[in-house]
């Protein structure tokens, strides 16, 4: 799941693989900026089939955090 996470990320942001590590913050480290955010976590929502709330977009923070909520959110299902 982390390596399709990173997929997700690289498609949309402008970063090198090199770059990315589960503690890579999105904004602060990759230069994410709110669309960026956005287009990530709904690609995200469509392919695991889950909602992102939006009372929990702004714990996530790190390529880890988003995918221990991913795996979180499948488990609750």
């Amino acid at each position: 799941m982390l390596e399709e996470i990173k997929e997700i990320i690289l498609e949309q942001l402008d970063v090198n693989e090199e770059e990315l590590n589960e503690n890579s913050r999105i904004v602060d480290d990759l230069g994410a900026d709110s669309l960026d955010v956005v287009e990530i976590l709904n690609a995200i929502e469509n392919k695991y089939d889950i909602e992102i709330l939006k009372e929990d977009v702004v714990k996530l923070h790190t390529i880890k955090e988003i995918k221990e909520y991913v795996e979180r959110r499948k488990n609750d299902k």
